[in-house]
């Protein structure tokens, strides 16, 4: 039964937790979101400089919620990839630093494997296969799960990912950043028909489409044609109805998309991760598409659907399990496919 520290710094959140197996001991989150807010996004450097001054105060409070000392520890891990370098070296560092003052295994963790076991912390006795819908910022897409570290990439997307698209479109119609949760609370309140708006398809050199792959893009597109026209129109845009319209498509895109592989390989299972699973119109749609197909949709609570470390620590605690270590001279990666996981032990 491993008992891990974890640090996760891959983008704008410093955070650090200690998971034993597949139970969260502690789990800190310093977010950084009012820190970006003035900038309307992410800045890597002010990103890496916030990480640097918040670490140390997380990792002694992750410690303390723990009511743990370091005997207790089995090893120490970090994300290291994929993410925005400078983040990631902040964490890396730190977790190499810990590993080698208290003489413990040192584990990096690919980010998008911490997102999958994200479901295991709600669902310690879920086992693989099943498949994981990941849906966040910076990804979409449909992994088959076949065991720890073995990973295979069924669909994707081949533009922007699920979430750069509500950020892009909350920008265009000025309701800041994180733009997800802000269509998310005017979507609910909007006609989700109002506006026909394009799903993406991904043409196929035989003909037809893919069945599993995404496009975001060219909605993205359409959104910002339809507010310019709609501008010439009238004076006050209905954006309740453009949010409810634009997330409508996206979720009813993703479910059609994960449902149709699911059923293909035979999977009763879908496990959905990364920040856009917090998504309620997503998690509505999924949940009736998997009751109607006698499919198992699994959704992480809402607080491990953003980047957290308590995911990295259900990861490295599995591998650790399984004999993984990594080498102290392992770097980080700003890219790394999830397929290459155990070129990281």
């Amino acid at each position: 039964m491993a008992c891990v520290l974890a640090i996760e710094t891959s983008c704008d959140e410093t955070a650090v937790a200690v998971v034993k197996n597949r139970h969260c001991c502690s789990n800190v989150v310093a977010s950084q979101i009012p820190v970006h807010q003035r900038y309307g996004g992410v800045v890597p450097e002010v990103a890496s400089r916030t990480h640097v001054e918040t670490i140390n105060q997380a990792i002694a409070q992750a410690l303390v919620e723990a009511q743990l000392d370091w005997e207790a520890i089995d090893g120490v891990a970090a994300t290291c990839a994929p993410g925005l370098v400078g983040s990631l070296m902040v964490g890396l560092t730190a977790a190499k630093t810990l590993a080698m003052v208290h003489q413990k295994p040192f584990l990096g963790i690919h980010h998008l494997e911490g997102h999958i076991y994200a479901t295991y912390l709600s669902e310690p006795e879920l086992e693989p296969p099943f498949l994981c819908l990941l849906v966040s910022g910076g990804h979409t897409s449909l992994i088959y799960v076949k065991n720890c570290g073995d990973y295979e990439i069924l669909g994707t997307t081949r533009d922007d990912a699920a979430g750069e698209a509500f950020d892009k479109v909350a920008r265009l119609l000025h309701l800041g950043y994180p733009g997800g949760p802000a269509i998310d609370r005017l979507a609910r309140e909007g006609n989700p028909k109002a506006f026909p708006l394009p799903e993406g398809k991904i043409s196929l050199p035989s003909g037809g489409y893919h069945p599993y792959d995404s496009s975001f893009s060219g909605l993205k597109t359409a959104v910002l044609r339809l507010v310019q026209k709609l501008k010439q129109e009238t004076s006050e845009l209905p954006v309740k109805d453009i949010a409810a319209s634009f997330q409508e498509t996206v979720t009813r895109s993703l479910t059609k998309r994960a449902v149709t592989c699911a059923l293909d390989y035979g999977l009763n299972t879908i496990a959905v991760g990364g920040g856009v699973a917090a998504n309620s119109g997503l998690r509505k749609h999924l949940q009736t598409a998997g009751a109607n197909h006698n499919l198992r949709i699994i959704f992480p609570p809402l607080k491990l659907c953003t980047d957290n470390a308590a995911m990295i620590g259900c990861a490295a605690a599995d591998h650790l399990n399984q004999g993984h270590r990594s080498s102290m001279s392992l770097g980080v990666q700003s890219r790394l496919p999830i397929t290459k996981v155990m070129e990281l032990y």
